[in-house]
C-alpha cells in the first residue's frame, strides 16, 4: 500500500500547464497546504482548490513576487531572482489590444436614416435605448469597470460583472469581482458550458478584535428557483432578521399565504407564473438573492459553499429595509456574467490566462536575468590577481589607488564581459521566444524599429498572429458583453425607472476599437475616393473612419453634418425631384417659403365691328376668346 500510494499523479485538467511547478502540483497533483492556505479552506469545494491556487501564482508573477512563492518548496535562495516585470508587460499590452483605443454601445438599427427628417418607430426606438445605454455607461463608469474586470480576465483566465438595481441610486449598479471569490455549482451532469442555476461569492473577513468580531465567512447567493408566496422582513426565534411568508385571514379564520402581486396561480398545479416586461409568454421561474454572514468557529463537519447551514447564518439587510434572505428580484436571470479570457473548450466553464503557455519561459526569463546581474558585476569590477607580492598587504582597489610590486610582479585581471555579452543576447532571444509563444509581434510590443520595416504591407503581414489571437479573444467576450447589456435594460424594468417606462428591450453590443497601427490619411482616401466614385455608401465610409480612429462620437450625426453642406448634391436633386421640401430635408434645413404665384391677366376681349353694324354685340353672338378660329 505504501508503495502504490507513493506514485506521483498525473492530472491533466484546465490547470494542467502548472503542474511543472513543484509547489502548485505535489506527488498527488495538488497544491502545497502552506503555499496556498485558502485553497485548502474547509468550506472550498475540493475541484475549486486547484483553480484558486493557480489565481494565486498568476498575481505572484504579475506583481513580481513568484520568486517569494517558489521560496516556499525551494528555500529562501529562490527569493535571489530577479523579476522585471515582463508578465505584467504582456498582459497589459494584450489588455489594451483587447479593449482597443475606445469602447461604444451600438444598437443595430439607432443609425438607419429613412432621407425623411424623422426617422420611423424601430429606428426611434433603437435611438432612444441606445442614448439610455450611453447615458447609463458614463455614470456607472463602464470604461473603467470593463479595465478592472479584462485585467483580470487576461491575467487569471477569468473575469466576473455583477449587476445589481440600486434603489438609492435608482440605477443599475456594475461591480467587477475578483474570480477567486466566484463559485458556481456546476452538477456531474450538467454542461459547465451552460450558466448554472446556483451562483455563490463567498470569501473570509478577518478578525477585528477592535470591533469585537470574530473571524467571518460571508456568502452572497443568487438562484433560480420557482416563485414562490410572497415574502417579508420578520424575526425569528433567535432574534434574526429573515424574511416570512405574508398571509391573510382565510374565510374561517385561518391564517392564507399570498402570492407576489401581479402574480398568478394555477388552482389545480399550485405553480404561480409572472409576466416579466421583457417576455412574450409568463414565466414560472425568478431569481433569490441570499447574502449571509457564519462565524468560522461555528462551521463543523464536512461542509463546503454550497452546504452552509442556514440556521448559523446572520442575514444581512439592503439599504431600503429588506432583508436578503432569498429575496425576490422579480427577474428570471441571474444578474451574473462570467467572462472568459479564451473560448472555453467542450463542457467547460473557465477560461485560460494568456500567460498559461508562456509561463515556463517567463521562469528562464527570471533565471537569465539573475545570472546577469551577477555577471555584470564581475565585469564592472573585474576580479584581479597579483604575482609577485606581498601576501600579507592588503590592497585597496579604486580610482587613484598605487600598489608597488617588486621586481618580476605582475597584475592580472579576469575579463568576464564575453560571458555577459552572451547571456544578453540569451535574454533578447528568450524575450522572442515568449513574443512568439503568446503571439505578440514587435510592433504590438512597442520593440520594433521603424526604419527596419520594409514596407507597411510587410508590417501587416507580421501582424497576422496577433490578427487571429484578438480574433478568438473578441470572440469570447462578445456575447458575453451583449448579455450584459440585456440585463442592464432588463434590470431597469424590473427597477420601474421612469426614463426607462415603455421602453422595449432591444439588442446592444459593445464595439470595440481598432488595435493595430492604422494609416489614417490612407484610410480617408479610400473613403474620399469610394462615396465620391459611388461605389461606398455615406454611411459605410463614416464607419470606416470610426474604424480607422477619426474622433467621431455618433455616425449619425456625423452624416447630417456632411449632408447639411454639400450643396453640389442639393442641386443636383432638386433637379431631379423638383421637390423643394426634400432638397431642405437633404440639407437638415427648413425649406423657404413659397410665395404664391398670382393670377393670370388676361387682356381685353376686342369688339367685332360687324357685328356691331348687325345690331349685335360679341356677348349676343356667344364670342369666342379674342374672335379667332370660331
Amino acid at each position: 500500500m505504501g508503495l502504490i500510494a507513493g506514485i506521483r499523479q498525473v492530472r491533466i485538467d484546465v490547470w494542467s500547464w502548472l503542474n511543472y511547478k513543484p509547489v502548485f502540483s505535489d506527488p498527488r497533483g495538488m497544491p502545497n497546504r502552506r503555499a496556498f492556505p485558502e485553497a485548502q479552506a474547509m468550506w472550498v469545494p475540493a475541484d475549486d482548490e486547484r483553480r484558486l491556487a493557480a489565481y494565486k501564482t498568476l498575481t505572484a508573477y504579475d506583481q513580481n513576487q513568484a520568486a517569494e512563492l517558489a521560496a516556499i518548496v525551494d528555500g529562501d535562495a529562490a527569493r535571489d531572482r530577479r523579476e522585471f516585470g515582463d508578465p505584467s508587460m504582456f498582459v497589459d499590452t494584450i489588455l489594451a489590444h483587447v479593449l482597443g483605443r475606445e469602447q461604444h454601445i451600438a444598437v443595430p438599427g439607432a443609425e438607419d436614416d429613412a432621407g425623411d427628417g424623422e426617422p420611423d418607430a424601430s429606428t426611434a426606438a433603437a435611438q432612444r435605448v441606445q442614448d439610455l445605454l450611453r447615458d447609463w455607461a458614463d455614470t456607472e463608469l463602464l470604461a473603467m469597470r470593463m479595465q478592472q474586470t479584462e485585467r483580470k480576465a487576461v491575467a487569471l483566465g477569468d473575469g466576473v460583472y455583477r449587476l445589481a438595481w440600486n434603489p438609492g441610486k435608482r440605477r443599475v449598479t456594475l461591480r467587477s469581482v475578483d474570480p477567486g471569490f466566484y463559485f458556481p455549482v456546476i452538477g456531474e451532469d450538467d454542461d459547465g458550458g451552460e450558466y448554472p442555476t446556483r451562483v455563490h461569492f463567498a470569501w473570509e473577513l478577518p478578525e477585528d478584535p477592535k470591533r469585537g468580531l470574530k473571524a467571518r465567512l460571508r456568502r452572497i447567493t443568487y438562484e433560480l428557483a420557482p416563485i414562490g408566496p410572497a415574502t417579508g422582513t420578520g424575526v425569528d426565534g433567535k432574534g434574526r432578521a429573515v424574511r416570512a411568508p405574508l398571509t391573510v385571514d382565510g374565510p374561517d379564520g385561518e391564517a392564507t399565504v399570498v402570492i407576489g402581486q401581479g402574480d398568478s396561480a394555477d388552482p389545480e398545479t399550485g405553480t404561480v407564473s409572472r409576466q416579466y416586461a421583457w417576455n412574450d409568454e409568463p414565466s414560472t421561474v425568478t431569481c433569490y438573492l441570499t447574502d449571509a454572514t457564519w462565524e468560522l468557529g461555528d462551521l463543523k463537519g464536512q461542509i463546503d459553499v454550497d452546504s452552509l447551514p442556514m440556521a448559523a447564518a446572520q442575514y444581512a439587510t439592503r439599504s431600503d429595509g429588506e432583508v436578503l434572505d432569498r429575496l425576490d428580484l422579480y427577474t428570471d436571470f441571474i444578474p451574473v456574467i462570467h467572462v472568459p479570457n479564451t473560448v472555453p473548450p467542450a463542457e467547460e466553464h473557465w477560461g485560460q490566462s494568456s500567460l498559461a503557455k508562456v509561463l515556463q519561459v517567463f521562469d528562464e526569463l527570471q533565471g537569465a536575468d539573475t545570472d546577469s546581474a551577477r555577471a555584470s558585476a564581475t565585469t564592472g569590477l573585474p576580479m584581479i590577481g597579483i604575482s609577485g607580492g606581498d601576501a600579507r598587504t592588503q590592497y585597496n582597489v579604486g580610482p587613484g589607488a598605487v600598489w608597488k610590486f617588486p621586481e618580476n610582479g605582475r597584475l592580472t585581471t579576469i575579463d568576464t564581459s564575453p560571458a555577459l555579452r552572451e547571456l544578453r543576447e540569451h535574454r533578447h532571444d528568450l524575450g522572442e521566444r515568449a513574443a512568439n509563444v503568446a503571439r505578440l509581434p514587435a510592433v504590438s510590443l512597442g520593440t520594433l524599429d521603424p526604419s527596419k520595416v520594409p514596407s507597411g504591407y510587410a508590417m501587416q503581414l507580421s501582424l497576422g498572429p496577433l490578427d487571429s489571437l484578438m480574433g478568438v479573444m473578441r470572440l469570447a467576450r462578445a456575447h458575453k458583453y451583449a448579455l450584459l447589456l440585456k440585463f442592464v435594460q432588463r434590470l431597469h424594468l424590473a427597477g420601474q425607472h421612469p426614463d426607462w417606462v415603455s421602453v422595449t428591450p432591444q439588442p446592444a453590443e459593445l464595439v470595440f476599437g481598432p488595435y493595430t497601427p492604422t494609416d489614417k490619411a490612407s484610410v480617408l482616401e479610400q473613403v474620399t475616393t469610394g462615396v465620391a466614385g459611388g461605389v461606398l455608401s455615406l454611411e459605410t465610409g463614416v464607419r470606416m473612419l470610426i474604424d480607422a480612429g477619426f474622433p467621431i462620437e455618433d455616425a449619425a450625426d456625423e452624416i447630417d453634418r456632411i449632408q447639411s453642406r454639400q450643396f453640389a448634391a442639393a442641386v443636383q436633386l432638386a433637379d431631379a425631384l423638383g421637390n423643394v421640401d426634400e432638397v431642405a430635408t437633404f440639407l437638415g434645413r427648413e425649406a423657404p417659403d413659397q410665395p404664391e404665384a398670382p393670377a393670370v391677366q388676361l387682356p381685353p376681349v376686342a369688339a367685332d365691328p360687324t357685328a356691331a353694324d348687325q345690331g349685335q354685340t360679341a356677348l349676343e353672338q356667344g364670342a369666342q376668346g379674342s374672335g379667332g378660329n370660331t
